[in-house]
């Protein structure tokens, strides 16, 4: 299992904002990665999906590189950010848009919203 620990360490380390899903971000699998997936669309961020059902290996080992028990799972500058409910929370909040910009990553304006 340390070859797919490290393939993740890897990925969550090389890409600013990386989802760790079911499906893909063109075609979620699953409902709660599909609204993860409308929220980051919805900001406007720029992030990497990688399929957690292309591997058994893969949907374990994410699971026991964050310690939490469920996918989707958002990772933002190395750092876990949270699943489905924990994003729905923060974008409600406003805080997950602030949480991007804090990190410097680059939110865009979502289609059809005024300035």
């Amino acid at each position: 299992m340390s070859g797919i620990n490290e393939w993740i360490d890897n990925e969550v380390k090389s890409n600013d904002v990386i989802l760790f899903m079911k499906g893909t971000p063109s075609f979620p699998q699953c409902g709660f990665s599909g609204q993860v997936v409308q929220i980051l669309d919805y900001l406007g961020v720029e992030y990497k999906g990688v399929n957690v059902l292309t591997s058994d290996d893969l949907r374990q080992g994410i699971k026991e590189y964050s310690e939490w028990p469920t996918i989707p799972q958002l990772y933002v500058k190395g750092e876990f950010v949270g699943g489905c409910d924990i994003l729905r929370e923060m974008f409600q909040a406003g805080e997950l848009k602030s949480h991007f910009e804090e990190n410097g990553i680059k939110t865009g304006q979502p289609a059809g919203a005024n300035g």
